[in-house]
């Protein structure tokens, strides 16, 4: 009887992907999952409780990733938000490109409804949390309460905007993904260029003044 082997939480998502892939199916137990890879049963809960929590893994893993890659760029630490965020962009779905198959089988079935989609919860905690990181400008709404609001509204659309992003890459079917490239620049930087609130607070500005001179002649 080969003896078992002494694996790590980053061994099971291998396996898992493996598993997946060559297959078409997740496997039917952590019992029969174990058992064709070697391990012990009671190895796998020591890291996970489901096949489920493993899937979710995967993905905070894919992230994490990235976030690891760009924190050694020297540049990246002098980029303002927009180019940071396009570089997240660039190198994520780099990642996702490297693991493609195994995100296809993740997703497919579910590409219409990404939003609502369980597996994308550690993924979104940790992107809507680098959204918040990146300080990006907004409104000085001078209420706490408010500035929340607007600020759980920013993080909430930036995450949309990822979930097009992967839709839109999952569909591409041009040379290297250059169309996802493509996709990405416009959108962040549109994204941008919305929330550019310089011509706003002039507006805001000019309000308050016009107002103002209003109360004053009566």
């Amino acid at each position: 009887m080969a003896k078992k082997k002494n694996i790590s939480d980053q061994n099971i998502l291998s396996f898992y992907m493996d598993y997946v892939l060559e297959h078409g199916a997740p496997p039917k137990s952590v019992y029969m999952f174990a058992k064709t890879n070697n391990f012990e049963e009671s190895k796998f809960y020591e890291y996970f409780g489901t096949f489920e929590a493993v899937e979710k893994r995967i993905f905070r893993v894919l992230f994490e990733d990235t976030l690891k890659l760009l924190n050694k760029s020297d540049d990246y630490q002098l980029f303002d938000a927009r180019n940071k965020l396009l570089s997240f962009y660039f190198t994520f779905f780099e990642n996702l490109t490297a693991n493609r198959s195994y995100v296809l089988f993740a997703l497919q079935q579910h590409k219409n409804a990404l939003k609502n989609l369980s597996v994308l919860t550690e993924l979104k905690t940790g992107f809507t949390n680098y959204i918040a990181s990146l300080d990006i400008e907004t409104l000085d709404l001078k209420e706490e309460r408010m500035d929340k609001i607007q600020r759980r509204a920013l993080q909430e659309s930036a995450w949309i905007q990822l979930l097009l992003t992967m839709k839109f890459w999952m569909d591409d079917t041009s040379t290297s993904f250059e169309k996802t490239d493509v996709f990405i620049e416009k959108s962040v930087n549109t994204s941008f260029d919305i929330l550019n609130i310089t011509p706003l607070k002039s507006v805001i500005d000019l309000g308050k003044f016009l107002f103002k001179e209003k109360i004053q002649m009566k």
